[in-house]
């Protein structure tokens, strides 16, 4: 594999699902780091097919060439009553990945969120949004949980993501506004940015110098169209194959990718599809986003300085 100007990995949820259980349940760990490995990518999220006794992992991993880059951890923070038990358990996160040398941690508020919100009922059909309260007390516990990852040597990545109380710009502009920009850095992901009506260039150079961790995921378009006309929620949006890896498409990638080089970035960047691994295979699709990345990266080598 050529060299990028970033670390490249890819997400196991190309694989296994993580929201959508069925979407590769028979795939076992194994097989999704040994197709990594073959891939040639340097890193991987965890995933809930991996073993989580740490030395065990590590071994797994090594043995591939991989890094255990983050781990998703959810949140509950704009619920104050709840903020000691939610940063005890942040505690421990990051004290797992602080073991595994990842430096990142993939960070999401679920409060309010359809899917992710326990406290949420099945016959619901919104996000309930935030009030100020809300806000004031997610940003406090952000904070707060921002300055736990900087102790372990981390970095808190906020992950804006469908379906939940920051998906749209606005509200990614709101919690950048409103967090300590030493303590919470925003994870930017490019499918998300589009499923919560961003443009994902803008969203890039907007927010560029709070960016420390990249998701780069392709959405098809015209099934976007059709759920949103569907009033389709998230988990339907990914049963629909509304999101795929990068080249396979309808996103240009071309001005987001050489943005990143453009400005120097040379943090982790992850392949993300999420979608059905039996109608779009993981490996296939993998190489495909490998193949098109180099592609405008060949692309911009050849231009004239």
């Amino acid at each position: 594999m050529a060299n990028f100007p970033f670390r490249l990995g890819a997400h196991p949820i190309n694989w296994v699902g993580e929201d959508v259980k069925e979407h590769g349940e028979e795939t076992t760990f194994e097989q999704i780091v040994d197709d990594m490995q073959r891939l040639g990518l340097e890193g991987t999220e965890m995933g809930r097919k991996y073993p989580k006794d740490i030395p065990t992992l590590k071994r797994e991993l090594a043995a591939r060439g991989l890094q255990l880059v983050s781990q998703w951890k959810s949140v509950l923070f704009s619920d104050p009553a709840r903020r000691d038990e939610e940063l005890k358990a942040y505690r421990a996160h990051a004290e797992f990945l602080h073991q595994m040398g990842s430096t990142v941690i993939s960070t999401c508020e679920v409060g309010g969120s359809l899917h992710f919100d326990p406290r949420r009922s099945p016959c619901e059909q919104e996000v309930a949004r935030l009030d100020e309260a809300g806000w004031r007390s997610l940003a406090e516990g952000l904070n707060a949980a921002g300055a736990i990852a900087r102790e372990y040597g981390l970095k808190l990545t906020y992950h804006h993501h469908g379906g939940t109380v920051v998906e749209r710009p606005e509200e990614i502009d709101r919690l950048m506004e409103m967090t300590d920009p030493d303590l919470v850095y925003l994870l930017y992901d490019t499918g998300h940015a589009v499923y919560g009506g961003a443009d994902p260039l803008a969203l890039l150079r907007k927010h560029y110098g709070r960016i420390a961790y990249v998701h780069l995921k392709d959405v098809r378009m015209a099934l976007l169209e059709e759920a949103r006309a569907e009033r389709a929620d998230f988990l339907s949006c990914i049963r629909k194959g509304v999101f795929t890896v990068p080249g396979t498409g309808d996103l240009d990638f071309r001005p987001i990718v050489e943005e990143l080089v453009a400005r120097g970035y040379s943090g982790w960047v992850m392949l993300e599809g999420e979608q059905d691994p039996k109608v779009h295979p993981a490996y296939e699709y993998a190489s495909k986003a490998l193949q098109y990345l180099q592609f405008i990266l060949s692309e911009k080598e050849g231009q004239p300085q």
